[in-house]
C-alpha cells in the first residue's frame, strides 16, 4: 500500500484569545467544506514526531484569517505551542474537480509545449499573485513566466501532464 500523501489548506499563525482558537491563514479553495464544524484536519509542527489529527470546533471567518477551535483545546495553553503548524489534509479528502479545474500539484511536473510545438519545459511552481496563476516554467530557455489565462494558456491534459500555452508578446 502506497504511503499517503497530504495537502496543505492552511497555515496556523497565531492564537486568539484565552479560549483555545487559533487564527489560520487559508491555503485552500475550500474553505468552507476545509474548516467547517466536524472536518477532520492533521497539523503538522516542527515540534512533532507524526502528526496529530485535530476536529474542528468552532470556526469563524475575521478579516484575512479563519479563526478556528479544536474539539479537546479549550485553552490559550492548549494551542499556542503549535503556532506555525501547518494543517493538512491526506489525498483521499481532495474535494472532485469540475471538468476542465486541477490542483495545483497536478500542474507542478506538466511538459509546457507552444502551439507552435516548441517544447518550453516543466511546470515547477504555481504563483498565486492576486488576479491570475501564474506558472512557473523551467526548460532550456531558463524561467518563464506564463499567466494563467485564456488567451495564454489553449490546453491543459492532465492525464497526459502536458499544457500547450501560446507565447503572448513579452513573455520571453
Amino acid at each position: 500500500m502506497s504511503e499517503k500523501r497530504f495537502y496543505t489548506v492552511g497555515k496556523l499563525v497565531n492564537t486568539q484569545g484565552l479560549r483555545g482558537e487559533v487564527r489560520v491563514i487559508s491555503t485552500t479553495d475550500f474553505p468552507d467544506e476545509r474548516f467547517k464544524k466536524g472536518s477532520e484536519l492533521y497539523l503538522f509542527h516542527p515540534s512533532l514526531d507524526k502528526p496529530i489529527t485535530l476536529k474542528v470546533a468552532t470556526r469563524r471567518s475575521h478579516k484575512d484569517f479563519e479563526i478556528l477551535s479544536f474539539e479537546g483545546y479549550s485553552s490559550i495553553n492548549d494551542v499556542e505551542k503549535y503556532k506555525g503548524g501547518e494543517l493538512k489534509i491526506p489525498d483521499d479528502a481532495l474535494l472532485e474537480l469540475e471538468e476542465d479545474e486541477f490542483y495545483i500539484h497536478q500542474l507542478v511536473g506538466c511538459l509546457v509545449v507552444t502551439d507552435t510545438g516548441e517544447d518550453l519545459g516543466k511546470i515547477v511552481d504555481v504563483l498565486q499573485p492576486g488576479a491570475n496563476d501564474v506558472w512557473v516554467v523551467k526548460g532550456k530557455r531558463g524561467e518563464i513566466l506564463l499567466p494563467y489565462i485564456d488567451d495564454c494558456i489553449k490546453e491543459v491534459d492532465i492525464a497526459g501532464k502536458r499544457v500547450v500555452c501560446h507565447l503572448m508578446e513579452g513573455l520571453l
